[in-house]
């Protein structure tokens, strides 16, 4: 089976491996001619970005680069941005690397063509209409990680600096116009990383499972996305080079994101006001997280559940799909508990808090109360 193709679910992706080399090509497919490239920090200077900005400028698009982006990005690296934006005279952004540089990236896309401050487009209600989609600015987006499936999504998840809390700002104009997924492009991360970015697919994909939204299209990717990390995240954790694991890697993260219009859950929504606070490793503390959301949910989730093991091949019904999620958890280095992970001290009634307020509690199948998460919360803290 060949792992190249061309997708035009949920936007048009360019899958497979090498084929960054066109990503000229898609920016003119886009209708951008003078591009900002926006990535973090760390992956400025790394060949993958300098190879990139090679390609744009042989095809006489610049090499324009942005990536004052931090690992949680905030408003602050928001405004710079569009700045950085406006100044260049750019008519679109290349979003590259993992999920700060994708939500950074479509942010500043976004708010190139906005009046008012990015808080008044917070996923509440409505709010997303106030835009003016005028001056909205095409995307073309690039993930070099296989985990948050920014590329694919229509939101960004955006700290506020001075209250320490992620919002996710929502627009249907943030989903990118083209992709391109090119696996060769994860081949350097870390074991630990790749740990963490694939189990953040992972999360997304049970989260969206479990979610009591009527959404069969979301439920049936959720449930092969939620395969696909099973049978090949311990090959790209153990063998980076792997460029097959990679692959599907990269698949299953598209995937979760978009299953995800399902709906999300307690494990975001404790993850969330945890890493803004904490700093943590968003898809490690989901992976943290997950266990004791799954007792948490049994009530209302057993059921699903053992229908997700009948066809993950996982033996014992829900509580084999625990113990497997246990087992997953130690094989790839996740620690047991979030004290483990580094939270320290936890301000319980501030995580407790944030999670009530964040827009992924509408997913969980279970009402979420301040009763019933702090003892969630501390039971992910324990492990």
């Amino acid at each position: 089976m060949s792992l190249t193709a061309n997708w035009s679910y949920p936007t048009a992706i360019r899958f497979g491996a090498g084929r960054i080399a066109e990503i000229a090509d898609a920016c003119q497919a886009a209708g951008i001619r003078n591009p900002l490239l926006v990535t973090d920090r760390g992956l400025a200077d790394l060949p993958i970005t300098r190879h990139t900005l090679d390609l744009l400028d042989a095809a006489g698009l610049g090499r324009a680069l942005f990536s004052d982006v931090d690992p949680n990005p905030n408003e602050k690296n928001a405004a710079a941005g569009v700045a950085a934006f406006r100044d260049g005279g750019h008519d679109g952004v290349v979003a590259f690397g993992g999920g700060s540089g994708l939500d950074l990236g479509k942010l500043v896309a976004f708010m190139a063509g906005q009046t008012r401050p990015i808080w008044d487009f917070e996923d509440v209600d409505d709010w997303w209409t106030r835009a003016s989609t005028e001056g909205i600015a095409p995307i073309v987006a690039v993930p070099t990680t296989a985990g948050t499936g920014s590329e694919v999504g229509r939101a960004s998840v955006i700290t506020n600096s001075e209250t320490a809390e992620k919002k996710i700002i929502f627009h249907p104009r943030f989903l990118p116009s083209v992709v391109i997924c090119d696996p060769e492009l994860t081949v350097g991360m870390p074991a630990a990383i790749t740990a963490g970015t694939g189990l953040d697919a992972f999360a997304h994909c049970v989260e969206a499972f479990c979610s009591p939204h009527y959404h069969p299209m979301s439920q049936g990717m959720a449930l092969e996305g939620m395969r696909l990390v099973k049978e090949w995240l311990p090959r790209a954790y153990a063998h980076g080079d792997d460029i097959e694991a990679r692959s599907h890697m990269m698949s299953a993260a598209a995937m979760g994101a978009t299953a995800f219009q399902k709906g999300l859950g307690a494990i975001h929504a404790l993850s969330h006001p945890i890493g803004a606070i904490y700093h943590t490793h968003h898809g490690t503390t989901n992976a943290v997280c997950m266990p004791a959301v799954l007792q948490f949910n049994r009530p209302a989730i057993e059921r699903v559940i053992e229908q997700a093991a009948r066809y993950l091949d996982i033996a014992g019904g829900f509580d084999g799909f625990c113990d497997f999620v246990d087992q997953q958890n130690a094989t790839l280095g996740i620690p047991r508990g979030l004290i483990a992970l580094g939270v320290e001290n936890p301000d319980v009634e501030r995580i407790v808090a944030g999670a009530l307020k964040d827009p992924s509690r509408g997913g969980n199948p279970v009402a979420m109360t301040v009763e019933n998460t702090t003892a969630l919360l501390r039971a992910c803290l324990q492990g």
